[in-house]
Formats: structure tokens, sequence, C-alpha cells
């Protein structure tokens, strides 16, 4: 069956969105061109323009990407285990390796869009949109664990889901640099102990 114009359009989106993700991770936004994007996907300026109308453009997209696909892929294995501690340890390991990108390729984007965003006030709101939403949907089952656990629920789920965000992402920064200086566990505990201690009295 032929492809339709959709088809391919949808086709080269995901394909300079793919090629941005790797690029912009492995030598940094502001050292890669619209053309070598274009080049790596085997499409051309035109398209890229055409689709985000420039390399900042589609650093949006890629941004609005994730927000839509991280929260809910990550939240499908961890709810696979079989207790909190499961849980917190399936939310650590794909948070270093999510997705089909590599470990690393996610966390040098991830401070790519952060340096970005940080210079950028249209990436800075885009970035903080996906961390508000990242923040409400792991709120949600913080709640259901905590109660599964008969441990207190958290005072206020959104701010304990985004203490957990914060220690994966310094963790995974520490992990990136030094892969032996915390084993799984201690990533389990520290977890565990934001939990805990945003717990109602």
């Amino acid at each position: 069956m032929a492809r339709t114009q959709e088809d391919r359009r949808a086709q080269t989106r995901a394909l300079l969105i793919a090629a941005a993700a790797d690029l912009f991770a492995r030598k940094g936004f502001h050292a890669v061109s619209a053309e070598a994007v274009a080049d790596a996907a085997d499409r051309t300026t035109g398209a890229l323009y055409d689709h985000f109308g420039g390399k900042d453009g589609l650093l949006l997209a890629l941004v609005e990407q994730w927000k839509a696909e991280s929260a809910a892929r990550i939240l499908v294995r961890v709810e696979e285990a079989d207790d909190l501690d499961g849980r917190l340890r399936a939310l650590w390991t794909d948070s270093i390796a999510p997705h089909e990108l590599e470990g690393d390729v996610w966390l040098l984007l991830e401070f790519e869009l952060f340096l970005h965003a940080a210079r950028d006030p249209v990436i800075a709101h885009a970035l903080t949109e996906r961390y508000a939403e990242a923040r409400a949907s792991l709120a949600v089952p913080l709640v259901a664990w905590a109660k599964a656990e008969r441990l207190s629920v958290p005072r206020d789920p959104e701010r304990t889901a985004g203490l957990v965000i914060g220690l994966l992402l310094g963790m995974a920064m520490q992990h990136r640099v030094d892969p032996t200086a915390f084993s799984p566990d201690d990533i389990v505990a520290g977890l565990r102990s934001l939990i805990q201690g945003g717990a109602e009295a």
C-alpha cells in the first residue's frame, strides 16, 4: 500500500527528531547546525525548516515529545514490580537508560535541554511544563505505593515527586562519571527516605 503524504511527513518529522536527539547530546545544541541534523536524518534543510521552523523549534518538539512519552512509559515498567523497593529500583533503572535512548545520550541531552532553557525563556517554559507534568504523573502512584506499603501518605505528593525526580537526576549525573559511587540499593534507600520523610505525621 502506498504511503500517504501524511505518513511521509510523520516519518520525516520522526527522523529529524531522532537525529537531533543524538547530535545535540553528543556535540551540544550550539555546536550542531540545522544542516548537520538534516544530513544525519537523510533529509533536506528545507524539510527541517518546514516542519520545525529551525533548530529552536526542533528542540521544542523534542521536549514536547519527551513530555508526552516519558512519565507514562517509565511507570508501565515500574508498576510491574511487586513492592515499593522493587518499584523504586525499576524507577532508577529506567532513569539511567530510558526508552530506546542509551543512558549516556539521554543524560547528555537532558543537560543540553537544561542549559539551553537557562538562556532561552521559550525553551525554559516548555521544560518547566515538562517537569510539572512529570511531577503530577508521579504523584499519583507515589500515594498508591505508600498506601500499599501501609505508609503514611505524603503531605504534598507533587512536591515529594519533585524531590524524587531531583534525586534521580542528581544520581544519574554522578553515575555518568562514576558508576561505582552508589549501588542501586543506595538509590532505593534514598528514594524511600524521601517518600517516608514527606509523609503526614
